[in-house]
């Protein structure tokens, strides 16, 4: 019992030497820049998609508040630069400017009166100072109106399509509520992120394809644009191209997958 006791005590005050063997399969930890070199390659070989989107873009809104008399185009149908699209009823304006054209008659007579009477010593220069601050009272007015009726008609920015109508003639809206929204997709644009390294041979004008979901083909597109800044995380840098030609099968919205890989490789 005594040796079982001090062998024990022995083996327990024994160093004890593990041999740390790298079991069979594992993996070896790798450094910084091998771990770069090896997502490298990955990164070309993203699925690198895009969206089409238009050039130009807006919303139209009412500028005063007032009645949707017409709305001369509905959705989807295209309209010139210059077209009117909308019109309000503006009616009560309309009255408004006829008093004022009739207030500034008035005081241009007035003025006029006063000013021939100044010539003949016969009234004062107070009177005749009045007179023609009236004037330029209702001359002011009358801008004033005639600005504002030119907000009762909206006339198209740029050529392009209706995208969506957000009032209905006869809507009462007020100042600032949206009316239409319009887009110009006489040219669609593609933005997306490819890898920052890609700069070394992507320059602007260089020709590509793009298969497009929604049809199933393949068009023909050119960078237009590069980014202005990198996204350090990422290493990626965003692109703007173009469709290079008109497709009339295409719709802004579309997204398809992009054909771009560096020079010498499939």
């Amino acid at each position: 019992m005594l040796r079982c006791i001090v062998a024990c005590i022995i083996f327990t005050l024994s160093p004890v030497v593990v041999a740390q063997m790298p079991p069979t399969g594992a993996v070896k930890p790798v450094g910084l820049q091998e771990g770069l070199r090896a997502t490298a390659p990955a990164l070309d070989k993203l699925d690198i998609r895009a969206q089409l989107s238009p050039r130009r873009y807006t919303t139209l809104a009412a500028e005063i508040p007032a009645r949707v008399a017409r709305i001369a185009i509905r959705e989807g149908e295209p309209f010139k630069a210059g077209q009117q699209l909308i019109s309000l009823d503006c009616g009560l304006h309309i009255a408004t400017r006829d008093r004022a054209r009739a207030a500034l008659t008035s005081a241009e007579k007035s003025y006029a009166a006063n000013k021939r009477l100044d010539e003949l010593n016969a009234v004062g220069k107070l009177e005749v100072a009045t007179a023609e601050a009236e004037v330029g009272k209702f001359k002011a007015e009358l801008a004033h109106i005639n600005t504002t009726l030119s907000k009762c008609s909206i006339a198209a920015p740029f050529a392009g399509r209706v995208a969506e109508q957000k009032a209905r003639e006869q809507q009462y809206v007020q100042a600032g509520q949206p009316l239409l929204d319009i887009l110009d997709d006489s040219v669609l644009e593609l933005d997306f992120l490819v890898p920052s390294r890609w700069l070394g041979w992507l320059k602007v004008g260089h020709k590509f394809e793009v298969v497009i979901d929604e049809t199933g083909k393949t068009y023909p597109a050119r960078i237009q644009r590069l980014g202005a800044r990198i996204d350090p995380v990422s290493q990626s840098i965003k692109l703007a191209a173009v469709i290079d030609g008109r497709f009339p099968d295409l719709i802004a919205g579309m997204s398809g997958r992009i054909l771009l890989v560096a020079p010498g490789k499939p």
